[in-house]
This record gives structure tokens, sequence and C-alpha cells, in this order.
């Protein structure tokens, strides 16, 4: 029997069945939320929607439709090549933030934009809409098979086809969510378009263009079938799956170490929406094993995952653990969706506990009370995250940052067609029309450890209500409470317990959710351990944080926490026998979810050091996972971390600008331009190497830095290559392979003419040879 599809994004709006699920979500204009810290993070992200102006994220659009813009484009992102990127999250976040509010301003500002991105389409002529600069020149470059794709950009531009994606979601999600007819025919209309575009292209073909970013394109043709129910876009949705992610996962394989984690995650969403419209289990269990693996062995603590927005190896967080750009919100944004799609189609507390864990710890978390989104969140001891500035900052993670805090009602309640499943604890307010049924959730969890359900009926009715039994909650500690009498709930086995009987209006249902401190290692199994109450991740404040970047400037680089990075070997140092830490904290009298670590830091400095949640730690240095120590290792362990800390310091204040070669964002943040040059991974280590050139800009702005350093691999052998700065020769490196396997350094005297501010240094093979593998390159004093 085929399945029903529920789409990952909640339906106001209904779409042809095609495929049936076990669960369905509640529609987001089914769902309101009431006071809490939710409610405060939806109303903020209204506001800051509001106050962006429409016509200056719209320029974009009408100036590649040959129209007259209305306004200047943003800046940031939205004006150096990603142009249009975040109308395309707009438009998303306002179909969800109208749908979760019911506020018919978000639904003027909605219309507006769709009646403009329709003028749009219509000039264009042939479907097609986009806000990517020079689109049409390199689409037609495409449509006649002269492709040239890399990680990050294709023929020339930066991830158009991920860019492109943005608006094809925006307009599903104006349909399938908030119900327009219009964003539905425009979204078939670009569908159509860009089957034209492959139409003569081989499947070959289609793979070296997904070789560049391309977001979740797969997922929004699966979805057009599922409203059409024309195969031509399941076929395509099967053609825009990328071959060398999904044959590893059908093998149940992990091969993501290296990979730019948030190109990926995406595709994944893709297959398993493919598997659920076309009823594929072997696509299913691929993307189900994509976030055990992720999620069992890639994540920290905050239900985050990656460093410097790469899959760092499964059995080595140490780059987590050093690096100023930890977890990406992009990331986790990405993996609640397919943790949703997946829940729904074989409902596991599994999932459910994952999604509490990011939600509370890491989404909330990443947006501050007066405005502004986290790009990244550092698992650093004592560093910090940096805001966008409203106005200025236009990153990925300010798109899906619009997006994150107007859906928290997505997955609070589910239902089979007949049953209520509550799945998380947040105040709310459900309304089942269809079944004449209201349901009330009054809870200040996690503050108080209990919520309550009160029932609003038409008539007397029988059904069951299910309510998730979390895996932090100890087995038979949640104890219920129906109009005042304890009753005993039924063990569903899949981690609900079930009350059937028949309810009447008026009924309360009160439910104990005691919680326990316990403690988390990270996954490699490294001395490092995160404190948790329940499902929140509790962290120290280090200081009161004063930075020079705790709100974004309009920089390419400007979403890095820069600030200067507090010395790990000062780090508040965990001691006592692993199984006994979780037992050091003593809860902290008048403060509710506050804990003293006294009994567990080793140094008398932090003795009065307070755990609380993460998500109260917003503009400060914190501390989630502490570096531990067996009692009779302490001393070893101390000066192992200062020793280590050392030569790493030294390093960093050495270093005046740095580019991690092969990798996405630092290579588009310093400039990167090429000519015949590829990237790849090698022992776990990104690369760039090249027949032709590439080039950075790098950054000296008080001309300090006098040397260019070069991370080379021993081994490589007959490759000869010259360094250029602002286009004059400084260097000819030859190699012979007389280094060994090992990876070494080799500096380069920048003459003293050359110095500058700014400058562009320019790597270029020579004839009849090419450029070696560079693992990275330091500008240095």
């Amino acid at each position: 029997m085929k399945r029903i599809i529920f789409f990952l994004i909640i339906s106001t709006f209904s779409v042809p069945i095609i495929a049936q699920t076990k669960l369905q979500a509640f529609d987001l204009k089914d769902v309101r939320l009431l006071e809490s810290r939710f409610l405060k993070a939806e109303k903020t992200d209204q506001t800051y929607m509001l106050s962006l102006n429409p016509d200056r994220l719209l320029a974009p659009y009408l100036k590649e439709a040959g129209l007259k813009p209305k306004a200047d484009a943003y800046g940031n992102w939205e004006d150096t090549g990603l142009d249009g990127h975040i109308g395309g999250h707009y438009v998303s976040a306002l179909s969800l933030m109208y749908a979760s509010t019911g506020d018919e301003k978000v639904k003027s500002r909605l219309d507006y934009m769709l009646d403009e991105l329709e003028k749009c389409q219509l000039k264009n002529g042939n479907g097609y809409l986009s806000g990517v600069p020079g689109g049409k020149e390199i689409w037609a470059q495409i449509k006649l098979g002269n492709i040239k794709s890399s990680s990050f950009s294709l023929n020339g531009k930066w991830v158009p086809l991920y860019n492109i994606h943005k608006i094809f979601a925006g307009l599903h999600d104006a349909y399938a969510v908030a119900g327009s007819e219009k964003a539905k025919q425009m979204l078939i209309k670009l569908t159509d378009w860009c089957i034209d575009l492959v139409s003569g292209l081989s499947d070959n073909q289609i793979q070296e263009l997904l070789k560049s970013e391309h977001g979740g394109l797969n997922e929004i043709f699966a979805d057009v079938y599922a409203i059409t129910g024309d195969k031509k876009y399941l076929k395509l949705a099967r053609q825009f799956s990328d071959q060398s992610i999904l044959k590893p996962l059908l093998a149940q394989k992990d091969a993501l170490n290296g990979l730019h984690a948030n190109t990926q995650i995406p595709k994944v969403i893709g297959f398993e929406q493919i598997a659920l419209v076309d009823d594929d289990q072997n696509w299913g269990k691929a993307a189900a094993f994509f976030w055990q693996t992720v999620v069992n062995n890639r994540t920290v603590a905050i239900g985050g995952n990656s460093v410097r927005e790469h899959f760092h190896p499964s059995n080595d967080f140490s780059s987590m653990l050093e690096s100023r750009e930890g977890p990406e919100t992009c990331n986790s944004y990405n993996m609640l969706k397919l943790t949703k799609q997946l829940f729904l189609d074989a409902p596991s507390i599994k999932y459910l506990d994952y999604y509490e864990r990011t939600l509370y710890n890491h989404i909330l978390t990443s947006q501050r009370d007066k405005g502004g989104f986290v790009y990244f969140t550092p698992m650093r001891p004592g560093h910090y995250r940096t805001y966008s500035e409203p106005q200025e900052s236009f990153w990925c993670c300010v798109g899906s940052g619009l997006e994150n805090h107007g859906k928290y009602g997505e997955l609070i309640y589910a239902h089979d067609g007949q049953n209520i499943y509550v799945n998380l604890f947040i105040p709310s307010t459900l309304n089942w029309k269809e079944k004449g049924i209201s349901v009330t959730q009054e809870t200040d969890f996690p503050e108080k450890e209990f919520t309550q359900l009160k029932l609003k009926l038409a008539d007397k009715e029988h059904f069951s209500i299910n309510l998730r039994h979390p895996s932090w909650l100890a087995k038979g500690q949640m104890t219920i409470v129906i109009n005042g009498k304890k009753v005993l709930a039924k063990d569903m086995g899949n981690g609900y317990s079930s009350i059937d009987r028949v309810w009447s209006s008026g009924d309360v249902i009160k439910i104990a959710l005691p919680m326990h401190n316990t403690t988390e290692f990270m996954p490699d199994g490294s001395d490092w351990v995160a404190f948790l109450h329940g499902p929140i991740v509790m962290a120290a404040e280090l200081d009161t944080l004063q930075q020079p970047n705790l709100t974004a400037d309009g920089s390419r680089m400007g979403h890095i926490a820069s600030g200067a990075l507090f010395p790990i070997s000062e780090a508040p140092l965990v001691s006592g026998n692993k199984a006994d830490l979780a037992k050091k904290l003593v809860a902290m009298k008048d403060e509710s979810l506050s804990f003293s670590a006294t009994n567990a830091i080793y140094q008398p400095k932090y003795q009065k050091l307070k755990l609380v949640p993460f998500y109260r730690l917003a503009e400060k240095r914190y501390i989630v996972y502490f570096p531990y120590s067996s009692p009779e290792n302490l001393e070893e362990r101390a000066k192992g971390i200062k020793l280590a800390e050392i030569e790493k310091s030294k390093l960093e204040q050495e270093t005046v600008d740095l580019v991690n070669t092969g990798e996405q964002q630092p290579e588009s943040d310093h400039g990167f331009k090429g000519e015949k040059t590829d990237n790849g991974i090698f022992q776990d280590r990104h690369f760039r190497n090249g027949n032709g050139w590439f080039s950075y800009n790098l950054k000296n702005e008080y001309l300090t830095a006098k040397r260019i350093r070069l991370t080379l691999y021993g081994k490589e052998e007959n490759k000869t290559f010259s360094l250029l700065i602002n286009n004059k020769v400084i260097a000819h490196v030859g190699l012979d392979g007389s280094k060994g396997n090992t990876f070494y350094t080799q500096d380069f005297e920048i003459p003293e003419q050359l110095l500058a501010k700014q400058m562009e240094l320019k790597l270029a093979a020579q004839a009849g040879s090419s450029i070696a593998n560079i693992y990275e390159i330091r500008l240095v004093k």
C-alpha cells in the first residue's frame, strides 16, 4: 500500500495524496504559541521581518528581469554574488509566520512579494525567476552543455543553483503553507523552466552540475510531483539527486569526512522526500542512515555539527574544541527538517529527542532578544557568538534564521487521523477543527518540571492522547493526573504513554516531568564533558563580553567571532569519577535551573562557577564543554593542555590572515578566483590545486605581516609553480617528494615594496607542470 505524503513544512493547503505516512503534523495555522521564550523569539523575528524593505530584497529579481528596481539592493551577500537568496528565504519566512500568527500585515507583505516576483517571471517570459547576477548568460551556457562546476561556483558565479533553490522553496512554502494559488502556478512554471534547461543534457552532465552547491532542489522537484502528480517532475527530482552522496548512503557507508556539511543535508532531505512520494524504501533507508551517523557520531551536545562548515573526522573532535567557527545554524535548521520527515514516516522518540535538544539549545539560542542571528556557535571554551546586524548582514544563516523562529509550532503535536500525540512541552494551543477538539498546554517547562493539558470539546469523544516519554525521563517517573486523580497510562512501546478514554470538555491532564543531571562526553570519546539537566544543555559564563564584533559589520567575514581567543589551558577543569560527575552539581536556592559547580571544578579561581541553561547566555563568553581528568591524572592533564595551548597560541598570534584552502566559505570570504583549478580532500585535510592558477585577497591591515606560509605534503613531486603578490612574482616553488609522508610548512618573504593592507596572492602553474596540493595559506608576521 502506498504512503500518503506529508510535507516537511507543515501544509495549510491540501495537496494530492500520493503516499501514506504513519503520523501527520498539524498545520501551523492550527497551533498558536502562548507566553514563553518561544513566543518571545517568534515576536522578535516577526518584528525584524516587517522591518526589512521588500523593495530592496526584490531589487536583484527586478534587475535580472530587465525591470527598474524600486530601491537599491541590500549589501553584504546580497550584492556580492548571492543576490536574491534572502528574497527567497523571506517568502518562506513570511509564509511560515503568517500561518503561525494569522497576522494580516505579514500576509500583506507576502502578497506584495509574490505580486512583484510574478511581474519578474512574466517579463522573463519563459518561467525563469531569479536574482542571480548575470544568471541568464550562465544558464544559456549550461543549456548548451558548457558546464564549469566546482563546490562553490558554477560557470564563474557563486553557487547559482543554491541561490535559485531559495526562490523555489519560497514559492513552494507560499503555496503549501500559506495557501497561495499564484505561488503554485509560479512554482510550476519555474520548474518547467528547469526541465527545459537540462532537457538536452545527459545524466552525467547533470551530475557535473551538482558538484556545485545546489540546496535541496531534488526535494522541491519531488514536492512539485506531489502537487501535480506529473512524473516528469519526479524524473527531474531523481536527476538532481547527487549520486556521489547517495551511493555510499545506500551502502550504509559513512563517507562524509571533509565534506561541506550544509551542502549535503538538503540533498538528503530530498532523498527522503523522493522516498516518500515514490515509496522508495532504499532511498528512505539511505536518508535514515545519514541522520543516524550525523546525530550519533558527528553532533555535539547542543545538537549542532561541523567545524568551519565541514564534517570533521568522526573520531577526532579536536578542531571542534579549537575553532572559533563551530556548528553552523543552517546545518541545524536543515537537520530539523530531515528529522521531522523521518519522524512522521517512522515515528520514534529518538527523532523527537534530537529535535527537542536542538530546538532548545541551538535554534532558540541563535537569535538574541533584541534581534540578530548567529552563524557559528563555537564550542571552544571561553569563546562567544557574533550576531547579525539587521539591516546590513545577509548571510545564509540570516535567511534560515528568518524561517527558524516562525515555525516553532510545527511539531509540538501530531495525529494519526484519530488520536493526538503530544511531542513537545511548549506553551501552546491546538485547535483541531475537523474533530472539534481544542487542547491548551500550560507549562513553564523546563523552568518547572511539569506540563498541563486542558481540553475543550464540542461533544464527548473517545480517542487517545499519547504523551511522549522522552529518553531523559527515567522509566516510571512520568506521573499523570486527570482531573485530580492519578491514572496509569499504557506503554505503547514506541516511546509514548497512551491514555485511551472518553474525553469531556474541561478535562485537565497534569504530567510530571522530573529532570535530572547527566554528563555527555564528546562523541569521539575524548576527555571533554558537557552537563545537561533533562534536555537542557548547561553552560557557564566566563565573563561579560566586550568584543569588537559582538554585532557583525558588513564585511565578508563579519559573521565570524574574530575577537581574542580565551586560552584553553585556562578553562575550568573538571575532575572526579566519570560516573559521579553529574552528582557534583548542586542546585542553587531561589534560582531555577542554576547549579553550583564548586564540587566539580579543579582550579580555586573557578570555585564560584555557576551552570545555567545555554539559552540564557547571549552576548557572553561561555563554556559548554569542560576539559576532564580523572583525579589520578589531574596534574598531567592540566600540563598537557597548557603545552598544546602554548603552541597553538603562538601560531594564532603570529597569523594575520588565514585561508583554509579548498573550503567553501573561507575561500569565498577571501575573494577566490581561478582557472583550471580543483579542490579535494587528502588524509581528512582540504586542499586546492590546479593546472592553471588561483588567487585570494589577503588582509594585512597594519602591515605587520611579512611572509606567506604554505602547508604542503612531503611526498608530492614534479610540481612547479609561482607565487605572485599583486601580479609580481615573489617566488618559484618546486616539489621533489623528498619531505616524506608528512605535512610541512614553507615560508616565503614578501618584498617590502609589495606590502599593502590588501594583497592579492596568486599561485600559477609553470608551463607543463601544475600547482601542488595547497592545504593552508597563512599570512604571518
